[in-house]
């Protein structure tokens, strides 16, 4: 029966999820596509998201990547992200999280750009402990904050 409601519930899920997000397809401001068309002029299966009121996040396939980029309505870019490999992070940053980090792995790692600059983001691991971490190219720490802990005690 357990397994019965599970899948109800994810088809539900994946149901309504298409849903909003094809609706969402259908109001993205001219100003944003335009821009995003500018940007990223290769991107392919572009699917579009209503991030808040005024933000809207494109999340795309280019050079066989996975990218997500985000702008306002105004059509202004905001950011850009995609996941890097550990081999595709700078030098001063590995030594950044190997001084302040001891000890943790890296769960993910991704490169955001944003009018300001580039900024390494990162999901690391110690044990049960989790950090999202930010790190700029010269390796100075921008951001470090504990996750909540997403295990379900109703197993």
């Amino acid at each position: 029966m357990k397994k019965v409601i599970l899948v109800i519930g994810l088809v539900f899920a994946a149901v309504t999820t298409i849903g909003f997000k094809s609706e969402d397809q259908d109001k993205v401001p001219q100003a944003v596509k335009d821009a995003f068309a500018k940007k990223f002029p290769t991107a392919e299966k572009v699917d579009w998201d209503k991030e808040s009121a005024t933000e809207w996040e494109a999340e795309f396939k280019m050079n066989t990547l996975e990218y997500s980029a985000n702008f306002l309505e105004d059509g202004s870019w905001q950011e850009t992200e995609h996941e890097i490999d550990e081999a595709e992070i700078p030098q001063d940053v590995i030594k950044a999280l190997q001084s302040n980090f001891s000890g943790y792995e890296i769960e993910e790692a991704e490169m955001s750009e944003t009018p300001q600059g580039t900024v390494y983001e990162f999901e690391i691991e110690k044990g049960k402990t989790e950090m999202e971490v930010s790190i700029d190219p010269n390796g100075k720490v921008l951001k470090k904050q504990m996750e909540e802990d997403e295990s379900d005690d109703n197993d």
